[in-house]
């Protein structure tokens, strides 16, 4: 297989799998509106769930501009400006998906947390805590972020750029500057993935410990069932978990690119396609382990089939 078949294959998974993220993170983005609307009321893993979905949205949508010459076209902006407003959403919109998903695991933690946790005193006032956290990762990723704007340009006849995309460029900064912000954007990083992973481990000791709770009460011949507390821990669990691994696999990938420092079709496709896997897969496991969800389409599907 020729190098243009291999580009064109992941170009045209890239777009399937975008548009799939786009459809499952709307779907869970309504419902949620439309639950808040109802009842007046969120949990607070909805709120945030609410919030990654949104994010999610932006930041398909935005690899989508980044990757479509035709969305290109389409944009009435000057050249320049498109690159600079696209890789900034961009780049503010992953921070959020890694600060919001860091949030989602750490208030799961404090959901099912006993009064005699540490963190257990944040649940009466949970959700205001949520707000707070939410105006801080704005303001975080906003700030930390803002290079894009700075050094973000179309691409041009100049050999001293770091090309991101097919249309758009990163030109080079003071040495000073680049270390800030690589040492901002970094530990930012390892902040909100180190929290992930204790947030996980306590979750596992979690269910370690209610897996032998379920074992003694089946001893004693009483049918456990899982708990809501449970189905919510697991399924946090496993978007950590994949998260993690993800963000892994770009890191060594985004190595590559760096070393390259030239456009790869194939390799930026392929970088593209693993920053996504997590934007699509997450609604849909957020959606299939949300037991409100099941009963509405369970309903749906009755009635057409009616």
């Amino acid at each position: 297989m020729n190098k243009l078949s291999t580009y064109v294959i992941i170009k045209t998974v890239y777009f399937f799998q975008a548009g799939i993220g786009i459809l499952a993170n709307a779907f869970l983005f309504v419902f949620h509106v439309f639950t808040v609307h109802q009842v007046h009321s969120l949990r607070p893993t909805d709120m945030t769930t609410c919030h990654l979905a949104f994010v999610h949205i932006v930041m398909l949508v935005t690899t989508l501009d980044n990757f479509s010459a035709d969305t290109i076209k389409l944009l009435s902006f000057s050249k320049e400006l498109k690159c600079k407003c696209l890789l900034y959403i961009s780049r503010v919109s992953r921070g959020l998906s890694i600060s919001t998903t860091s949030l989602l695991s750490i208030v799961q933690v404090i959901t099912i947390s006993p009064s005699s946790f540490c963190l257990s005193r944040f649940k009466k006032k949970l959700k205001n805590y949520i707000i707070i956290a939410f105006f801080c990762f704005w303001s975080l990723n906003l700030s930390s972020n803002s290079n894009m704007i700075i050094y973000a340009v179309a691409h041009s006849n100049r050999t001293n750029l770091l090309n991101v995309s097919k249309y758009c460029s990163l030109s080079s900064m003071n040495s000073i500057i680049m270390t800030l912000f690589f040492t901002l954007a970094l530990s930012q990083n390892v902040f909100f993935v180190g929290m992930m992973l204790l947030s996980s481990m306590y979750m596992v000791i979690f269910l370690c410990s209610h897996q032998r709770k379920s074992e003694y009460l089946h001893s004693m011949s009483i049918s456990p069932r899982i708990s809501p507390a449970k189905r919510a821990t697991c399924t946090v669990l496993v978007l950590v978990s994949f998260f993690v691994i993800m963000y892994c696999v770009d890191m060594i990938i985004s190595s590559f690119s760096t070393v390259l420092w030239k456009y790869e079709a194939v390799l930026l496709y392929l970088q593209g396609l693993v920053v996504n896997v997590y934007t699509t897969v997450s609604p849909l496991v957020l959606i299939i382990s949300d037991k409100r969800i099941i009963d509405i389409l369970q309903k749906m599907f009755a009635m057409i089939t009616l």
